[in-house]
């Protein structure tokens, strides 16, 4: 039995939440989000609160069962609070500059990288050596992330490079005579 699924959801004042077949929408100070089930669980709201119930007792219903629970979850999280990630930049030279919708890196690479950033995501730079990626999908925020740092991912004997502001880079010590 999900010990995930179990527990309701309860909706924050100033947010709604309306289900229509399999799907989920939850509108709040934020924006608007939604969210389409599978058939292996049924999804109702009452009271104040979003429930999700597995329809049978077959594995597949099970696991469907706790991620749906944990997906309306996010939505909730999403349109009251957000979902941010924050970047560190370590390099001699190395910084970052946001513009609109372009983030300019400068990586030590023979040009300047600009990164388009997709809607549905704020990018914001309150020191050139750190970044602040905002929205209020988790899954695109983390992306968006992820696609940054793949420009320089830090590197283990002098660490530098883009990494995320609570990661630990592992240092190795290098040659020796």
């Amino acid at each position: 039995m999900s010990r995930i699924g179990k527990r309701a959801i309860d909706l924050p004042s100033g947010v709604e939440a309306t289900v229509s077949g399999q799907t989920v929408t939850v509108k709040g100070p934020k924006g608007s989000r939604e969210f389409k089930a599978t058939d292996d669980v049924s999804i109702s709201v009452a009271d104040g609160a979003v429930s999700v119930e597995p329809r049978g007792s077959s594995k597949r219903a099970r696991q469907q069962w706790g991620m749906s629970r944990t997906m309306v979850a996010n939505l909730v999280t999403g349109v009251t609070d957000g979902f941010k990630k924050e970047l560190e930049i370590n390099g001699v030279g190395y910084r970052a500059q946001a513009q609109g919708n372009k983030l300019t890196l400068n990586l030590g690479l023979s040009h300047d990288v600009i990164f388009e950033v997709p809607e549905g995501v704020s990018v914001s730079t309150p020191k050139n050596t750190q970044i602040v990626v905002e929205g209020i999908d988790q899954q695109l925020v983390g992306q968006v992330a992820a696609n940054i740092r793949e420009w320089r991912k830090p590197e283990p004997y002098k660490g530098k490079g883009i990494k995320y502001a609570d990661e630990y880079i592992f240092r190795k010590e290098g040659k020796k005579k």
